[in-house]
């Protein structure tokens, strides 16, 4: 799945944050990976990225079905969700 294409205008106005991330200039299929693709070297990008709270809280708010945000899986957005309902 495509991530929808931001401005980076308007991604600075919705996700001031986005431009100290160390994903900034990666490939994005990295983070948008299919069903039977590694996810590591997304996730080890984000193990070292100084805003991964503040990505991981605006994927769970915006409810982001799709990719890797703030060092999670779709999977592991859908559970944290649920535990906190």
């Amino acid at each position: 799945m495509e991530e929808q294409f931001i401005s980076p205008t308007e991604e600075e106005d919705e996700r001031p944050w986005a431009a100290r991330a160390e994903c900034r200039g990666e490939d994005p299929a990295l983070f948008f990976p299919g069903p039977d693709d590694d996810t590591s070297a997304a996730l080890s990008i984000c193990a070292r990225c100084p805003v991964r709270q503040e990505c991981l809280g605006y994927a769970i708010e915006a409810r982001e079905r799709f990719g890797i945000w703030g060092g999670t899986t779709e999977r592991q957005r859908r559970r944290m969700v649920r535990r906190s309902a």
